[in-house]
């Protein structure tokens, strides 16, 4: 009896215990996870503290940056403020988290933004651990700046250089790569923010040369002292789509900021900017009307946006067009930038996205 009493006993024991681990699995994030998002979590707190957290810079001229006045601007930032408009009405309802390059992952594991918009390489291995991507926005790749002086013109010519590259990036696993395949030995000087790159670089004392995406390379280019004294050569090494990425778990979260991306490139295809929104609503094209919300619904009430989501967002900052030239067109207030892939595939670029119906 009593060794029966003492079997029931553990197993009891041992039961509780199993238990006690299993709500600990569950309840406790994972590795690469954030914290219990569920379908509506994310807009649920958006709407809640009336503004978007978007992780961003505010070092990068064109993409994300600071006016004179403070404000913050670029390309990354317009994309956030689109996001807002539609979810809360309001485009300057956001918030810029500026964070190093080391931190993009983190604080999408964390959960504590709600969207990352920074110049970040959709891959893999950060789709499987960071959080969700979008849609590429921005087609790029990595290339290489020298001095005009240097006579530095091809890989084989930075045998024995030293380069300048941020840590923790692709652009450092891709400079190793390139170099290696070109059988040349050099130095990486690597620094953990992007704006100490730069600046080693400039000061031409601790570096031969510097890589990162071409597009950034001539943001940077345009800012220092004596541009003309830098060239971005010609080559490109790697293949850079940058896009919008947000937390894993909230599917809901991740259609809205997608189907926002979607209606700014379908506005340009349509010829609706931020002038003639309201011109455009009535419009005889069923395609602007769905876009704008007074046709057919798409998607909008599943998502738990209001029917003229798509066209807040493109009244507040354009369509995808004059957000690119705004920054970097041929007028462009930070610096100028062929659109070359970033134009339409109606055009012979690579810029896309499904329907909006």
């Amino acid at each position: 009896m009593k060794r029966n009493t003492l079997y029931l006993f553990t197993l009891f024991v041992l039961l509780g215990l199993v238990l006690s681990a299993c709500a600990a699995a569950t309840s406790e994030p994972q590795d690469g996870e954030a914290e219990g998002f569920t379908r509506g979590a994310i807009l649920s707190r958006v709407k809640d503290r009336g503004k978007v957290i978007c992780a961003g810079r505010t070092d990068l001229l064109g993409f994300g940056y600071l006016d004179d006045a403070g404000n913050n601007l670029g390309f990354d930032i317009d994309l956030c403020r689109a996001v807002a408009a539609a979810v809360l009405g309001d485009m300057n309802a956001i918030e810029i988290v500026p964070i190093p390059a080391s931190d993009r992952g983190p604080v999408l594991q964390s959960g504590e933004v709600d969207i990352l918009s920074r110049n970040v390489t959709w891959t893999s291995s950060r789709d499987a651990s960071w959080g969700n991507f979008t849609i590429i926005m921005f087609y790029d790749g990595q290339g290489y700046m020298v001095r005009k002086d240097s006579g530095i013109e091809t890989q084989e010519d930075m045998d024995g250089a030293s380069v300048c590259v941020t840590s923790g990036t692709t652009t450092e696993k891709n400079l190793a790569a390139d170099l290696a395949f070109h059988g040349v030995e050099f130095e990486a000087v690597i620094f953990e923010d992007t704006a100490s790159v730069y600046g080693a670089y400039e000061e031409g004392n601790r570096c031969d040369v510097t890589t990162s995406d071409r597009s950034q390379l001539a943001a940077v280019k345009e800012g220092f002292a004596d541009p003309d004294a830098h060239v971005i050569l010609p080559m490109i090494i790697s293949k850079e789509p940058l896009t919008p990425a947000v937390p894993h778990g909230d599917d809901q979260w991740l259609d809205i900021v997608k189907i926002v991306m979607f209606g700014l490139i379908h506005a340009e295809l349509l010829g609706v900017t931020m002038d003639n929104v309201d011109e455009m609503m009535s419009s005889d094209n069923p395609k602007v009307i769905d876009l704008l919300g007074d046709g057919a619904d798409w998607g909008y009430s599943d998502l738990g946006l209001e029917k003229d989501a798509l066209a807040n967002a493109i009244k507040a900052v354009g369509n995808y067009g004059e957000i690119y030239n705004r920054y970097m067109g041929p007028n462009g207030i930070a610096f100028t930038l062929p659109r070359g892939a970033n134009e339409h595939w109606t055009n012979g670029g690579q810029i896309y996205a499904p329907p909006i119906k």
